[in-house]
C-alpha cells in the first residue's frame, strides 16, 4: 500500500462531516450536502441532510424508516466498487447492526477505511465483521479502555435468559431496557438458544423488528404491548423497551416489574445503580479493548484517526508501537444511539 499523505488527507472532519473532496461526498453527514455515504441507521450517523444517500443495500429499509419513503437512496452490495469523482468506495461489514458497513476510499493508488461503528464479537442478528487493509484507519473508540472486555453474547444471552425465569418464578413483569435498533434485536436472537417463548416490545421497538425478520434474521416470536389493555397481565413476561422509556408513564403499567439495563456501559460497576437498574447486562455492539488492538493491527494501517469515544488511552499505546495516531473532532455519539428518537 502507499505512504499515506497526511498533508494531504483523503478524509477529513469538517463541520459537515466527514468529507472527501476528491470524491464530492460526506460520510455519515451532519448538516446540508449533495451526496452522502452513510455507515447505518442510527440517529448519530443518519440524518435527513443530503441529497443522494449511499449505503448497504440491507440498511436500506432501516434508513428508510428513519429518515422517509421518499429519500434518494442507493442501495450498494457489500464488496462493490463504485465510483464518486476521483475515488473508488465500496462497503464492507461493520458489524455493528444489520446494514452497518465501513467505507473504503481510494484515490491515487491510498486506501482510507472509515469504520463508523463496528465490533469483531459475533453477532446472528448482522453481518459479521469484515477486516478492509489499508493506509489510515479511521475508526470509533466507544470502548477504549482495556476494562472494557466483553464476554460473548451466547453467555450474557443465558444470564438474561435466568433473570427472566428468576421473574417468572417470582410472577412478575421483566422489563429489559436496551437500544431499539440493533441491541433488540441482538436479544431477540441470541435468546434463540435457551427458549422458543414470545416477548412483549414496546411500540418503538416494534417497527425496527419487523425489518430484521423481513431480513432473515431468525428471532424469538414477539408481540406489542398494548397499554390500553388493563386486563392484560404480564407477569412473567419478558418486555423490551428503549432506555429512554425507564421512569416514563409507560412504565407504571407493569407494577412489580423487575428491571435490568443490557450495554456495554454495565461493564463498570456503579452504572447500573446511578441508571436505578436491578441488573446490568454487559452486552455491547461496539469494539472492546482487545478488539480495537487487534483490528488496528490487522489491518495494516500506518496513521490511525479516531472518531469519538474515550481515544487518550489507544493513542498513547499506538505512538508507542510507532503508529502515527491522533483524534479527530466529530459530532458522532459515544452511545451509538439516541434513546427512543432513534427508534421511529
Amino acid at each position: 500500500m502507499a505512504a499515506t499523505a497526511t498533508n494531504n488527507p483523503l478524509l477529513q472532519a469538517t463541520n459537515r462531516g466527514l468529507e472527501c473532496t476528491a470524491g464530492g461526498f460526506t460520510i455519515d453527514p451532519y448538516q446540508s450536502t449533495r451526496i452522502s455515504v452513510i455507515t447505518h441507521a442510527h440517529a448519530d450517523h443518519a440524518r435527513r441532510v443530503a441529497e443522494v444517500y449511499y449505503a448497504a443495500k440491507s440498511s436500506v429499509a432501516l434508513l428508510k424508516k428513519r429518515l422517509g419513503d421518499d429519500i434518494d437512496i442507493r442501495g450498494v452490495e457489500f464488496g462493490q466498487p463504485f465510483q464518486l469523482g476521483d475515488t473508488s468506495v465500496s462497503l464492507h461489514p461493520a458489524g455493528h447492526v444489520l446494514g452497518s458497513a465501513q467505507v473504503r476510499v481510494e484515490h491515487n493508488g491510498e486506501v482510507w477505511v472509515f469504520t463508523g461503528d463496528f465490533k469483531r464479537d459475533p453477532d446472528p442478528s448482522c453481518e459479521a465483521f469484515e477486516l478492509v487493509p489499508c493506509d489510515t484507519f479511521i475508526t470509533e473508540a466507544t470502548f477504549a479502555l482495556p476494562v472494557y472486555q466483553w464476554q460473548p453474547g451466547s453467555d450474557v444471552a443465558a444470564e438474561i435468559w435466568q433473570w427472566w425465569q428468576s421473574m417468572r418464578a417470582a410472577d412478575r413483569p421483566a422489563i429489559l431496557f436496551c437500544y431499539a435498533l440493533g441491541k433488540a434485536q441482538r436479544v431477540l436472537s441470541e435468546l434463540t438458544q435457551y427458549t422458543d417463548l414470545p416477548v412483549y416490545l414496546h411500540g418503538a421497538v416494534t417497527p425496527l423488528t419487523d425489518i430484521y425478520r423481513q431480513a432473515g434474521v431468525s428471532m424469538l416470536p414477539t408481540c406489542a404491548v398494548d397499554i390500553k389493555d388493563k386486563r392484560k397481565c404480564y407477569n412473567g413476561e419478558l418486555i423490551i423497551a428503549p432506555p429512554g422509556a425507564s421512569g416514563s408513564r409507560w412504565v407504571q403499567r407493569f407494577p412489580k416489574a423487575g428491571t435490568g439495563f443490557c450495554s456495554g456501559w454495565m461493564r463498570v460497576r456503579g452504572n447500573r445503580r446511578r441508571r436505578g437498574y436491578d441488573r446490568g447486562f454487559v452486552l455491547s455492539d461496539h469494539a472492546d479493548w482487545n478488539g480495537l488492538l487487534r483490528t488496528i493491527e490487522e489491518t495494516g494501517a500506518r496513521q490511525v484517526l479516531t472518531t469519538h469515544g474515550q481515544a487518550g488511552a489507544l493513542i498513547r499505546l499506538l505512538k508507542e508501537r510507532g503508529i502515527d495516531a491522533r483524534e479527530l473532532t466529530t459530532r458522532y455519539n459515544a452511545d451509538g444511539e439516541s434513546d427512543v428518537s432513534d427508534a421511529v
